[in-house]
């Protein structure tokens, strides 16, 4: 077996040195032929300028070595397709740029993705965490107008909670309208004072509640 290879290498070889003054349309007949021994001269006429070009325009090594290793296994796997609308060079650097534009392409395709769900993931938790303190807050307003005393409370409720208004609560309670809007005013005053926010704050969170 290992004489068997040994024997296709220098086959191989003799032909590759044979082949090395052929131009290059003849190299690519004997490549949509099937010939190997074309497609390693081609292999070994270009790959190093194929390189460097690669390097010079993504410079990054390991990445100009896979576009150039990428451009050289579709040359052989589509060897029977291949149709030169100019020169084989030209073919070869076009096909380079082409593949590392695509790529580029498509990192900033991942890249512009991964940018829009971290941005949805930061104003989703900030969104989240609003919400947990203004629960909170709201859950401490709760407390507070618990603590209230209890004919205030009961205004203050039915003022802010069930949105009646000073008229409708006057009548219900059988108190005058100035006591209503008295103990509202007060039992907003007493809030503000122990959570430290605004009326306005406290009115709006309420309705949240």
């Amino acid at each position: 077996m290992l004489l068997l290879f040994f024997c296709k290498f220098v086959a191989i070889k003799k032909t590759v040195t044979i082949l090395e003054t052929l131009p290059d349309h003849e190299l690519v007949d004997l490549l949509k032929s099937g010939e190997h021994a074309a497609f390693v001269k081609i292999y070994e006429r270009y790959w190093t300028v194929l390189y460097l070009h690669a390097r010079k325009i993504l410079r990054n090594e390991a990445e100009a070595e896979d576009v150039v290793q990428e451009i050289f296994s579709s040359l052989w796997l589509k060897r029977e397709n291949i149709c030169l609308k100019s020169t084989l060079s030209s073919y070869l650097y076009s096909s380079v740029r082409y593949r590392i534009f695509n790529q580029i392409e498509h990192k900033k395709v991942i890249s512009d993705y991964l940018k829009s769900l971290q941005q949805f993931i930061r104003e989703g938790e900030l969104v989240t965490d609003e919400l947990y303190r203004e629960k909170e807050l709201a859950d401490l307003i709760e407390k507070e107008i618990q603590a209230l005393p209890s004919k205030m409370r009961q205004i203050f409720e039915l003022s802010r909670k069930q949105y009646l208004s000073y008229k409708e609560i006057a009548e219900q309670l059988e108190i005058s309208e100035h006591t209503v809007k008295s103990q509202v005013s007060n039992a907003l005053r007493i809030l503000k004072l122990k959570l430290g926010v605004s009326a306005g704050a406290i009115l709006f969170l309420l309705h949240h509640l």
